[in-house]
């Protein structure tokens, strides 16, 4: 096999790869109009589990998640309660079953998700930090 050969199948070896790098930075998100500024990721985790039905100030909350089958959505719930997708099917399938709560609304990808938050201090959601604008502000990176 000749050089020039070698460092071409190198390259593309490279380019498939820096995808996958680069992946998404997910950011929780609320209405620029909630007083809020910073939530922990147990927060999170409590109002996106169903374990908490307001923010920490008392007022009413509404988590809004992506669409199931979203790479985000795994993600986002992979990072903020260390559970999969399959743990978090079976966890609300136990919350519905005892009556004890509803799974978050899906509102679509990270645009619509953004569009929804926007437009009421009571939502919260989750979207890849490139769609964040002045209309929601972000209570919390996770890493």
């Amino acid at each position: 096999m000749n050089a020039a050969r070698i460092l071409s199948m190198l390259f593309l070896a490279c380019a498939a790869w820096l995808p996958a790098a680069a992946a998404a930075e997910v950011v929780v998100i609320v209405s620029a109009q909630n007083p809020l500024t910073v939530l922990s990721v147990e927060q999170v985790a409590d109002i996106f589990l169903g374990k908490t039905g307001t923010f920490p100030d008392g007022s009413a909350v509404t988590p809004l998640d992506q669409t199931d089958g979203y790479p985000l959505r795994q993600e986002f719930y992979q990072k903020a309660t260390g559970k999969s997708i399959q743990l978090l099917k079976a966890h609300w399938s136990k919350m519905i079953f005892t009556g004890r709560g509803e799974p978050p609304r899906e509102a679509g990808d990270s645009h619509a998700v953004r569009r929804l938050v926007a437009g009421s201090p009571r939502f919260i959601g989750y979207v890849d930090r490139s769609a964040v604008d002045p209309s929601v502000k972000i209570v919390l990176v996770l890493k």
